[in-house]
């Protein structure tokens, strides 16, 4: 299998380390049912973006959208009904040592942690979350604030995404990019895989600090593995 090698690893959260996907869609349901909104239309807006985002993107009312951005986030925070890790995701993190990796979110931080615990998963010594950022995904800016903090450039890092809106932040921000699940919306040098099956920690290089996968080969339609 090929290698893979970063000084740091960043993950996006829901579709990329936590499924779920049952739950934001239903949550999305209810917020369109109330809104008379397509779901199909503010699902593909709402896909890697802050809460609040989305709701400002469809409620021209100020105080409805905070209203209903305060409700959402409430209900998102307090059910965890179908959340799980994405197959291997527990894995890799148990072999990645301690600040080896972050996690980068478009969610709140208490809604990060609740859903990390959820599925079984921990949380890492740097979490940039929604709250720390002022431009959520697909801008760069947490990505580039995550580098930041962990003292690298971000194209030192390796970045895992699984959204159209994630991956254009994670080009944006320089870092290689590795596309989780089915999205099919990037192109440059990103490759694709289904989840994390088949990645592991390979064994310490000296000559190479930093973070070594193994990973299995991109799925049809991705990039080599860049070296």
């Amino acid at each position: 299998m090929p290698l893979l090698q970063a000084h740091t690893l960043l993950f996006d959260m829901d579709g990329t380390l936590v499924d779920s996907t049952a739950l934001v869609e239903s949550t999305w349901a209810d917020f369109c049912g109330r809104h008379g909104l397509d779901l199909a239309e503010v699902l593909a807006f709402a896909h890697g973006r802050p809460t609040r985002e989305t709701v400002h993107r469809f409620v021209a009312d100020a105080p409805l959208a905070a209203a209903e951005t305060r409700r959402l986030v409430a209900h998102e925070e307090s059910e965890t009904t179908g959340i799980t890790a994405v197959p291997g995701a527990a894995a890799l993190l148990a072999a990645l040592g301690p600040g080896s990796w972050a996690v980068v979110t478009s969610a709140s931080r208490r809604l990060a942690e609740v859903r990390l615990g959820a599925a079984g998963l921990p949380v890492p010594e740097l979490l940039v979350s929604a709250d720390d950022v002022t431009r959520g995904k697909p801008d760069p800016q947490g990505y580039l604030l995550a580098a930041e903090r962990l003292g690298r450039e971000a194209r030192e890092t390796v970045v895992f995404e699984d959204s159209p809106a994630g991956i254009r932040a994670a080009l944006a921000s320089g870092a290689r990019t590795v596309v989780i699940g089915a999205c099919a919306d990037h192109d440059h040098e990103a490759q694709r895989h289904p989840d994390f099956r088949g990645f592991s920690v390979a064994p310490a290089d000296p000559s190479r600090p930093g973070v070594t996968l193994t990973v299995p080969e991109p799925v049809a339609g991705g990039r080599p593995v860049r070296r």
